[in-house]
């Protein structure tokens, strides 16, 4: 079986089966070559799937949140009230408000009739005489005259008041009418243009300090000057004299 048999010469047949067996050798080949391939692309698909898998997971994952830099507070043992300064419903973590400021109270006047401004009126000052003994009172009078074109009212009371006495050269302060015991009674009364009111206040001759907290001593004998005032209008300067008492005649 292994020589060939037949009529043609025994080379063709060699060369025959040696092409046969070439060509079964080639088809085994392809064949082992695409059982190969199958099973290298079947091991890959999962492998693929699970990648693909992962990438559509990560683009639906909500983003994450983003960090604050402020450390957040810790939670508080209290629970919040409703009362209390935050009010009913208040947010315990607010911070208070602070108190309404009250209202300032309106000046008194006369009703219908606008108060007088400083600047409409003028406030003259008069001693009652130009020298006086040392342990006399002086007694000032403070004139003021409504300068303005229309009527108006104003408070010309005691508490609105001032009469200062000072050294000659108008440096130091010796008394003030709002120093010791001031008065604080209101008078309001209504001003026509030009019409002019009047009070008076007594001096005891004595040194002062505000809230009467110092000593109070007789000035001496000397000049001095004093001013009228009227809320923040002051008169302008006066001046007078205080002498030493007569000395009695020395007996013979």
């Amino acid at each position: 079986m292994i020589d060939p048999q037949g009529p043609l010469p025994p080379e063709v047949y060699w060369r025959r089966r040696l092409v046969a067996g070439l060509g079964a050798a080639v088809a085994v080949i392809a064949v082992i070559s695409l059982i190969v391939w199958l099973s290298s692309g079947s091991g890959s698909t999962p492998d693929s799937a699970n990648a693909a898998a992962k990438t559509s997971a990560s683009a639906n994952a909500p983003a994450p949140a983003p960090v604050s830099s402020t450390p957040s507070a810790p939670p508080s043992s209290e629970a919040p009230s409703g009362g209390g300064e935050h009010g009913a419903g208040g947010d315990p973590s607010a911070p208070p408000s602070s108190p309404a400021t009250p209202a300032a109270e309106p000046a008194p006047g006369v009703p219908g009739m606008e108060p007088c401004a400083d600047q409409s009126l003028s406030v003259v000052l008069y001693t009652d005489k130009p020298t006086y003994t040392v342990g006399d009172q002086p007694i000032f009078t403070i004139v003021t005259t409504n300068g303005g074109l229309a009527p108006c009212s104003r408070d010309i009371g005691k508490a609105a008041q001032n009469v200062i006495v000072r050294t000659l050269d108008g440096a130091r302060v010796l008394w003030s009418a709002q120093d010791c015991a001031p008065d604080k009674s209101v008078n309001v009364q209504p001003l026509q243009p030009g019409q002019q009111v009047n009070d008076t206040i007594t001096w005891s001759g004595t040194t002062s300090s505000p809230g009467c907290k110092r000593k109070r001593v007789q000035i001496a004998a000397g000049a001095y000057q004093a001013t009228g005032k009227l809320g923040e209008r002051e008169s302008a300067p006066i001046t007078f004299n205080v002498v030493p008492p007569a000395q009695a005649p020395a007996q013979q």
